[in-house]
């Protein structure tokens, strides 16, 4: 009889509760709160500088030691579309297109042309003797440019006579006197060697990009920037 009744009881307990749902197998659906998204604010990485320290234009870079110590700098630029040159002992009067005003009694000017998108980088150096003894200058193949990670050569005029219009002087290598070649330079600052170099490189490359490079002796280098 207890059995039964408790039986009973049982019975409609589970009816009870099948009815109401407390035994369905689907979790009830739980309301969630959205996550709030945080803003990531993205620092952009510095771009490295290829030649930390590089001295600006006119500032001067030591080399040598003892009574043979010397001063070396940029201290000017110019980039040009094409130039024109005239040397009496190199064009021919077929040669030499007039292109200026002819200047005593030479014939004319040539039109250099850089190529297909290239121009010409003019650089100004000079290199001093501030010792008592003659110092090694130098050479102009000692300087190199550098720009987006590639290295250009200067391109040597044709002779020391070369008279490049609406540039003064003479290409630096030959106030060594040697072309091209390392030379002396004497003490004093009216033996002083200077002149230009001519680069050819891209003609889209901007100053702030450009780096002039020389080894000035056996242990002393120096760059400039022209930014």
């Amino acid at each position: 009889m207890k059995f039964r009744l408790t039986a009973g009881v049982w019975g409609v307990l589970i009816a009870v509760l099948f009815f109401s749902g407390c035994t369905g197998t689907t979790p009830p659906v739980q309301t969630q709160t959205p996550v709030p998204t945080t803003a990531v604010t993205l620092i952009p990485t510095p771009t490295a500088v290829p030649f930390p320290g590089a001295l600006a234009l006119n500032e001067y870079a030591t080399f040598g030691s003892g009574e043979r110590q010397g001063k070396a700098t940029v201290y000017q630029f110019e980039i040009k579309s094409d130039y024109n040159w005239t040397s009496p002992t190199w064009n021919s009067p077929g040669q030499q297109a007039s292109a200026s005003q002819p200047l005593g009694l030479q014939r004319g000017y040539t039109t250099e042309k850089p190529g297909a998108g290239n121009a010409f980088l003019f650089l100004y150096v000079r290199v001093m003797n501030n010792g008592t003894s003659a110092v090694y200058a130098p050479s102009a193949q000692q300087f190199v440019v550098s720009g987006n990670g590639k290295v250009y050569n200067y391109t040597p005029v044709q002779s020391p006579d070369v008279v490049i219009d609406k540039v003064a002087g003479t290409q630096y290598d030959y106030q060594i006197g040697r072309g091209g070649e390392v030379g002396y330079i004497q003490p004093g600052e009216s033996n002083r060697a200077e002149g230009y170099l001519i680069y050819e490189i891209p003609a889209a490359l901007a100053p702030r990009e450009i780096y002039v490079l020389v080894n000035l002796d056996y242990q002393n280098q120096a760059v400039w920037w022209l930014g």
